[in-house]
């Protein structure tokens, strides 16, 4: 006969997030009142140290067997709640969560009936709970080395932070060059720092270390296997570095243990907004090509040197309608850069900048702001609706919204600031690696705050621009940020696994291999000897897509049996 559970259910008010529209006194009131509850507690901020803490000493004071924290959504704290339900004696697999934010106080206004929601999840939840089977964590080996798709620097710093701590790095770029986006530039805000000072340096000491085998004019063409063991075949030319790879169907196979995705960003083409003129009058130019011609120290147009110079921010960033609703981070503070060297290359000319916001990330970034004030720049708030020619020069019509007037501005050159976009190719990166993506159509990560360089594909981690625009010193943090967490199970030797996976009952299964074809992650294939399907219990999300396809119901996915599930839905029924 089996042992009464013994539960611990824990209320989190979350500050005010859950507090302010849900009685969290009366459900943990009604918590202590359901079968197998042995304690009931309610804590400020569950997340916190003190609220882990309470869940470990009961743990190991009133023998609980199973934990429910109701709170926010699992995607943020279960493997928190997970790890100190563990501490506390408590398998982490008989650890179950109600999601009383999202589900209950953020959707509802009625007190009342948020709270008699909140209390229907925590009793799901604890019927559930009762039904949780203690399951055992495995691990698995990790081959050493890492594939940094992308020579950028994000990828160039990622790369050599694993070479550094003794692994191999294969760095595979798509172009002839090293350095991406930043080769391209002439100066680095705030400093004005010119990028030939510094970025030469870094790729020779990415060309010249051991560790480090460089894939130049290639592309990563398929990956197979799981974290701890990835197979990356790659095509294009090999360049330098000593650690080898072998020849399988013309393409270089590279055994590594962890993928960093550093594959940045595209430039926004001001082509689609054709009302800016770009492509037709030689006046109009981009950021980028501001740059060269900065660089070159030749600022004439047909041969005249500009006397009015004109900054348009915002130019493909911050725009519904060609679906760019996000800022792009970068263009207010290389807006400012570019008008100061203006100034100081052109003294005698008036520079002018429109703009809707100005967005001063960074360190020193307001004070670099004011800066370009004091040089002579002239911000002027204003929406920039069409650009037209007049003789030698152009014109900008443009609603003042500080004055709530349209006026015109002549200029000699216009420079617009165009944003970041998500590659051409990221659709392409992100089926080969089964990649999600934001909104914005960059890559997401697994959370955005305690998770930001991970992805839901254990061992695959985002550095730089590829997951959202960023400046050089956050691109730098985040490609140190990867190379860090690629770098864990390597040095390990082993990684983790889930335990929620499916498994198959050879009995019932017939051998269909619909669950081969519904798989995203490739986790089941029809055994060839004995025509059964079989789950690689490593590649296995748990996502429960095969077991809902059997048509011979042979698959069931650990943790979220049809016992337990149906469990939840009579308690919400009651």
């Amino acid at each position: 006969m089996t042992s009464r559970p013994r539960i611990g259910v824990y209320i989190c008010h979350c500050g005010t997030n859950i507090a302010a529209t849900v009685d969290v006194e009366a459900v943990t009131e009604f918590a202590q009142t359901l079968p197998g509850v042995v304690v009931a507690r309610q804590y400020t901020y569950m997340c916190s140290e003190p609220g882990q803490a309470l869940i470990k000493e009961d743990g190991r004071k009133l023998g609980l067997d199973r934990v429910v924290v109701a709170s926010c959504s699992p995607r943020m704290h279960e493997p928190t709640f997970r790890a100190a339900s563990q501490e506390g004696g408590v398998n982490p697999y008989r650890f179950e969560m109600a999601n009383i934010r999202e589900q209950c106080s953020w959707v509802h206004q009625d007190r009342g009936e948020a709270t008699e929601k909140a209390k229907a999840l925590v009793a799901a939840a604890v019927a559930k709970a009762i039904r949780l089977e203690p399951l055992e964590e495995r691990e698995v080996g990790v081959t050493p080395g890492v594939v940094v798709i992308g020579g950028g620097v994000a990828g160039l710093v990622a790369a050599l932070d694993v070479a550094n701590a003794g692994f191999p790095a294969y760095i595979v770029e798509k172009s002839d060059h090293l350095g991406g986006r930043v080769a391209e530039l002439n100066r680095t805000f705030p400093e004005l720092e010119p990028v030939s000072e510094w970025l030469p340096a870094l790729i020779e000491r990415v060309q010249a270390h051991p560790n480090i085998t460089l894939f130049l004019k290639a592309q990563v063409v398929g990956v197979e296997g799981y974290v701890g063991s990835f197979e990356v075949a790659v095509t294009g030319s090999r360049g330098t570095g000593e650690q080898g790879s072998r020849e399988q169907g013309g393409a270089h196979v590279l055994s590594v243990g962890a993928i960093i995705v550093a594959t940045g960003y595209n430039v926004f083409d001001p082509h689609a907004k054709p009302e800016f003129g770009y492509g037709r009058y030689p006046q109009v130019i981009t950021t980028l090509e501001m740059e060269r011609r900065l660089a070159e120290g030749d600022l004439a147009v047909d041969g005249r040197v500009p006397q009015e110079v004109v900054f348009i921010k915002c130019v493909g960033s911050r725009d519904v309608r060609l679906g760019h609703s996000y800022c792009s981070r970068v263009c207010c503070q290389v807006s400012g850069k570019q008008a100061q060297l203006v100034r100081q290359l052109l003294p005698e000319s008036r520079v002018t900048v429109f703009y809707i916001d100005v967005r001063a990330f960074g360190k020193r970034g307001e004070e670099f702001y004011d800066e370009a004030r004091r040089a002579g720049v002239r911000y002027r708030r204003g929406n920039v609706s069409e650009i037209y020619r007049r003789g030698d020069r152009v014109v900008l019509r443009v609603e003042d919204t500080l004055l709530r007037k349209t006026v015109e501005q002549e200029a000699d050159l216009v420079v617009l600031a165009v944003g970041m976009e998500p590659r051409e190719d990221v659709d392409d990166v992100a089926a080969l690696l089964k990649l999600p993506r934001s909104a914005d159509g960059f890559f997401l990560e697994a959370h955005p705050k305690l998770r930001p360089v991970d992805t839901a594909v254990d061992g695959v981690f985002l550095a730089g621009c590829c997951q959202g625009p960023k400046d050089i010193p956050d691109t730098v943090a985040q490609a140190k940020a990867a190379a860090a967490s690629a770098l864990i199970p390597l040095l390990r030797g082993t990684v983790p696994i889930i335990s929620e996976t499916a498994v198959v009952d050879s009995d019932l299964c017939a051998g269909c291999g619909m669950c081969v074809e519904v798989c995203p992650f490739d986790a089941p294939a029809l055994d060839p000897l004995w025509g059964v399907s079989r789950v690689n219990a490593v590649l296995c999300k748990g996502c429960g897509a095969c077991a809902v396809t059997c048509p011979s119901k042979a698959i069931r996915v650990q943790h979220f049996t049809p016992d337990q599930i149906l469990a939840q839905v009579d308690a919400l029924v009651e």
